[in-house]
């Protein structure tokens, strides 16, 4: 097969789970192809080079085999090369390592767990005694 629907290539190479959040992420412009902004119906060849932006990252991949048929995961790096600039997962992994805990929308109030942890991460807690030297008038 020459060419294939971009939202059934996603599919296929399990980038999405189904078909219809492909779909739905190309529909929000966080597909581009060869650094365009593409429709679900747009027909991509072998060559073409897909951009998919799921914050924090943004991966690419270049399309070896165009097809609609989801295949098996280890038959995926037949399909497709990642070509995704090592920077990305490096700021991926800066954003993992900061600590803050990103809550999705509409998951509501923090636990008082994460609350702590969020406090711990700004404020971290002093142990022992602290004397800088200065009589402030306050013991610590």
């Amino acid at each position: 097969m020459a060419e294939a629907r971009l939202d059934k290539w996603l599919w296929a190479v399990r980038i999405f789970k189904t078909r219809s959040i492909a779909a739905e992420a190309c529909k929000k412009n966080r597909v581009s192809v060869n650094e365009a902004p593409a429709k679900a119906s747009k027909m991509v060849k072998p060559g073409d080079i897909v951009s998919v932006r799921k914050p924090p990252i943004t991966y690419s991949f270049q399309i070896l085999q165009s097809i609609d048929k989801r295949v098996g995961a280890k038959l995926v790096p037949d399909m497709m090369k990642n070509v995704t600039p090592p920077e990305e997962y490096e700021a991926l992994e800066m954003t993992r390592v900061s600590g803050f805990v990103d809550r999705a929308k509409g998951t509501g109030r923090p636990t008082k767990k994460d609350r702590r942890r969020l406090e711990e991460f700004i404020e971290p807690a002093f142990f022992g005694d602290i004397d800088d030297g200065f009589d402030d008038g306050l013991d610590l």
